[in-house]
């Protein structure tokens, strides 16, 4: 261990530390935080770009007596290795050990549980009149990446903030520019004299001598901004109320912690700008930081290799292909992804059709109605969004897809557990909550080439349609090259067996025929949530004694349900069987021992059925 990191359980051990320690510390920080992600896995580039800030948000404020929001969260985890989790981050992302993003639950340090984007203004403003309305003196920071700073919810949060005279920092973490060495002395020096005492005491006491004088008032302020316009960027964020304070270097801790304990002392809301580089101090991650974004276990000295033998195609490489494809026949097609290129596999189609192709940025509602606006006049949209992040836009998909009855395809990846991200990413409810939308269908291929032929029915279709699979490789059904569809609304028969019909609804397929070999059982694929088929429904309950339905997402209103609600309607009385994700949300950890938790592997779904029927 690390001499200094070692001495460091909690913030006050890092604030007893002289200045002169802080930038070792932050040295061997980062070198154990890079040995410690190569062992486990997980976010790493963003994480090496903030270990400086991290460092100094802890030393100048009295954390957890001053709240510190960090949008999205997976930039903490120099944070919980300061914050008393140092000698647990072995257990990171992994079953009942550390979350890979702030958890309430896990730590009081943890001011906000985080992991979608552009949360953390508008946190840290609820917390800050939260102090205000107790009588309390504390600090409220928001930390916030230049990415999420895209997303309609943070300006809201912004809009709302400056006019609100909160003890409120917001933290503006740009890590997609930098600061040339050149004029990074005159930067430092200049923030910490715009967020000096005497900067805003002579301004607010020269605007108020000067407004008997409206002609002066009015030149001094154009000065002011003019001057300031020389030297740092354009102050979008002084027009929503704030004091803007940067650009400085995020790197930099004697121009972050002066700063930092000046800002300490003002007014009102405030707005820093710091500059920091994804990945720094580990060459290969500067170089890639994509590449190096959510590694898993790699060898540090080495660097990520290319994996060895044959890898299973992935649900997101069959829809990246089928979009590539599809995009071939038809010049109409258009790929819309918030921000996740590489993760829906849309990098290829960028490639080939850079016209085509739009990154809306991590705006989930906009992606919604700009496709919606699209399909008014013609353009084929298909949105790739993981199904936690459609959620974001279930007002858009309502009000302005479906209420319109527009044609478009929803890629919904990441469906189901997704293991490692947690709660906050699983896909687990979006049957609920897409089934009760009028004009809107649901599709749930059972393996990867099901997946292609379902995504080119849904592209068919004079309607929305969300095609659900999950993250990672199935089956290892060979994928077949052709554009053919299935049936639409229509499923099969995959096994006939006796007295137990289970009716599975994506890829719990596989686990459910193997199930289904020692208690004969008869397995049917449904296929699509919605439209159920009611046909096949009702051949198969009149056939045998019980069904069991079998789904990967939320049981209560989700497809199991949608098969209750069609055999009352067919007045058809069966015992029924349901078997899903209740009402839980599912931790991190490993997929297969998740599923294997909930009772969703073969072995569980045997041990379910026999316990009720035999």
């Amino acid at each position: 261990m690390s001499s200094l990191l070692s001495t460091i359980n909690s913030p006050a051990d890092l604030r007893a530390l002289s200045r002169q320690q802080l930038a070792p510390l932050a040295d061997e920080l980062r070198s154990y935080l890079l040995h410690s992600v190569s062992q486990t896995g997980g976010h790493l580039s963003s994480n090496l770009g903030t270990v400086e800030l991290t460092v100094a948000l802890h030393y100048v404020f009295n954390t957890p007596d001053d709240r510190v929001v960090w949008d999205v969260g997976h930039q903490t985890y120099p944070h919980k290795i300061l914050t008393g989790r140092r000698d647990r981050m072995s257990s990171l992302r992994q079953r009942h050990g550390l979350s890979g993003f702030p958890k309430r639950d896990e730590s009081v340090f943890d001011a906000f549980g985080t992991a979608h984007s552009s949360t953390s203004i508008s946190a840290a403003l609820g917390m800050a009149i939260a102090a205000q309305l107790k009588g309390e003196s504390r600090h409220s920071i928001a930390v916030i990446g230049d990415g999420a700073m895209t997303a309609g919810m943070a300006f809201e949060a912004l809009n709302n903030a400056g006019v609100s005279h909160a003890r409120l920092l917001v933290i503006l973490n740009d890590n997609d520019m930098s600061i040339s060495p050149p004029v990074g002395a005159l930067n430092r020096y200049l923030a910490q004299l715009m967020s000096g005492r005497f900067y805003a005491t002579a301004k607010n006491v020269g605007k108020q001598v000067l407004k008997g004088a409206p002609p002066l008032f009015e030149l001094a302020k154009r000065f002011e901004e003019h001057a300031k316009g020389m030297v740092v960027p354009a102050t979008l964020f002084e027009k929503f109320g704030f004091n803007y304070i940067g650009p400085i270097d995020g790197h930099d801790l004697d121009s972050l912690i002066p700063t930092l304990e000046n800002i300490k002392h003002l007014e009102g809301p405030q707005f820093l700008h710091v500059v920091t580089k994804k990945g720094q101090g580990y060459d290969l991650a500067e170089a890639d930081p994509v590449a190096y974004h959510g590694p898993g276990k790699f060898d540090p000295a080495v660097g990520l290799v290319p994996a060895s033998g044959v890898a299973k195609t992935t649900f997101t490489q069959v829809f990246g292909q089928w979009l590539c494809d599809m995009a071939d026949h038809d010049p109409l097609l258009v790929g819309i992804t918030p921000a996740m290129r590489e993760g829906s596999g849309m990098v290829k189609f960028h490639q080939r059709f850079p016209d085509r192709y739009f990154d809306v940025g991590i705006a989930e509602q906009h992606a919604l109605t700009f496709a919606a606006g699209l399909a008014c006049e013609g353009i084929k949209p298909v949105v790739a969004i993981y199904s936690t992040f459609l959620q974001r836009a279930y007002d858009q998909l309502i009000h302005d897809v479906a209420l319109q009855k527009l044609p478009m395809v929803l890629a919904l990846d990441r469906a189901g557990i997704v293991g490692a991200d947690g709660a906050t990413h699983a896909g687990l409810f979006d049957i609920p909550f897409l089934r009760c939308i009028p004009n809107v269908s649901i599709a749930c291929p059972a393996d990867e080439n099901e997946c292609r032929q379902l995504l080119s029915t849904a592209y068919a279709q004079d309607h929305c349609v969300a095609v659900r699979y999950p993250r990672g490789a199935g089956a290892g059904v060979p994928v077949q090259a052709g554009l053919e569809g299935l049936p639409f609304g229509k499923g099969e028969v995959r096994r006939q067996g006796q007295r137990i019909a289970v009716l599975v609804f994506g890829t719990l397929l596989y686990p459910a025929l193997k199930a289904a070999e020692s208690l004969n059982l008869t397995v049917v694929n449904m296929r699509w949530a919605k439209p159920l088929d009611v046909d096949l429904l009702a051949h198969v309950a009149a056939s045998h004694e019980a069904l069991v339905t079998l789904e990967e997402g939320a049981l209560m209103g989700g497809a199991g349900d949608a098969v209750l609600e069609a055999l009352q309607t067919l007045g058809l009385i069966k015992p029924v069987l349901a078997l899903g994700v209740g009402d839980q949300l599912t931790e991190h950890g490993d997929p297969v021992k998740l599923l294997a938790e909930l009772g969703l592997d073969a072995p569980g779904i045997e041990a379910s059925i026999t316990q009720r029927f035999f």
